[in-house]
């Protein structure tokens, strides 16, 4: 999958975790992913304690991170409503 493919499951709601980048509009942030990786988790363990994400879901959160990290920037961040 595409990078920017992968980066149309991120979006941004305010009303949810204060406008942190959220996957597909779930109440699953990006930084708890982020962090979770970080700690040694796998992407299996993530899946299993977390059903409704896809393998998918995971690598977009990546993918944001090496955006954020990068400087790049977006000329439309999807805002769901």
């Amino acid at each position: 999958m595409k990078t920017e493919e992968l980066l149309k499951r991120i979006t941004v709601r305010p009303d949810v975790f204060g406008g942190k980048p959220i996957i597909r509009n779930m109440r699953i942030s990006v930084e708890m992913i982020l962090s979770l990786l970080s700690q040694g988790e796998t992407q299996e363990s993530i899946l299993k304690d977390y059903p409704e994400l896809q393998v998918e879901d995971i690598t977009a959160c990546i993918a944001n991170a090496h955006h954020v990290i990068a400087n790049d920037h977006f000329d439309e961040i999807l805002v769901a409503p």
